[in-house]
């Protein structure tokens, strides 16, 4: 069994190799084929990985990128050019900053044996951020929940089969959105019980601006439903104050427009012509094992 990891990178090595370490150490004594692929977002530090004495780990590549894509872009890419390019059976992508654990490879590995067909994702059972920012995350499934239908608690840190490979590099979605594209592209997820970790180094990247921008891009993906529901609302809302209209009730009601017209908006980020052309922006690739 061909299980390649693959890491987004975007001026994080250190944080990086230390997780690679890791990962060969929590794999040791698994049964199956491992390699590592990085994609690096047009890093601007120096790429100073140097690993040593790997003994699982069969290979590791580095895939360097001309322009800076953003980390669900660099997840796109790395899908495209695996299947393109690489023997495999699953992928399992994942945060290059320890946020995501390496021991619980070896629950995906475990659910794949029982399950050899279906895509596995870590559902976040438990997170590391401060009170505030879990609430506010707790309030991005709600209004994600509330005008997609979709409950989503899981991130980039899934197993995903071959097919679902293919699925989702002929979805544009995923251009835009990973774990959006594939709860849209598939409604038999089996969950695996995940720790959102701590960073090896450094502050957390997930700020509340880019938190913001997750949970819209999210949001975007699922854009018929959100007008449909959004329409709803309105009507509803509306109902509901005509004899009581003014410019304060009336807040809410321009609120529901800006919001889908921002949601029909970073909809446009769905470019399935850039998705075909990703490889286009890969610079050089660099083959460390």
């Amino acid at each position: 069994m061909n299980v390649i990891i693959l890491i987004p990178v975007f001026n994080d090595f250190k944080s990086v190799s230390k997780l690679i370490e890791d990962i060969d150490i929590n794999i040791l004594e698994l049964d199956s084929s491992f390699s590592v692929i990085i994609v690096n977002d047009a890093s601007t530090e120096e790429n100073d990985i140097n690993i040593k004495n790997l003994k699982k780990i069969k290979s590791l590549k580095i895939i360097n990128m001309k322009k800076n894509k953003g980390h669900a872009r660099c997840i796109a890419a790395g899908l495209k050019y695996i299947s393109e390019n690489e023997t495999f059976d699953y992928v399992i992508p994942m945060d290059g900053d320890g946020e995501d654990r390496p021991e619980e490879i070896q629950n995906f590995v475990e659910k794949i044996k029982d399950n050899p067909n279906r895509t596995i994702v870590g559902e976040r059972v438990k997170r590391s951020e401060s009170t505030i920012f879990k609430i506010c995350y707790f309030l991005h499934k709600i209004i994600t929940l509330t005008f997609t239908g979709q409950f989503i608690k899981f991130g980039n840190y899934t197993c995903l089969t071959k097919e679902t490979v293919k699925k989702l590099i002929e979805e544009k979605a995923t251009w835009s959105s990973f774990s959006g594209a594939l709860t849209k592209t598939h409604n038999n997820l089996i969950k695996s019980p995940s720790i959102r970790g701590s960073r090896y180094f450094g502050p957390s990247k997930m700020s509340y601006i880019n938190l913001i921008k997750h949970s819209l891009a999210i949001i975007a993906v699922f854009k018929t439903g959100v007008i449909f529901r959004s329409i709803a609302f309105y009507a509803i809302y509306l109902i509901i104050i005509a004899e009581y209209i003014s410019v304060i009730t009336a807040i809410p009601l321009a609120l529901i427009i800006v919001f889908g017209l921002v949601i029909l908006k970073i909809s446009g980020r769905e470019n399935m012509t850039e998705f075909n052309n990703s490889l286009t922006n890969i610079s050089d690739i660099d083959t460390l094992k």
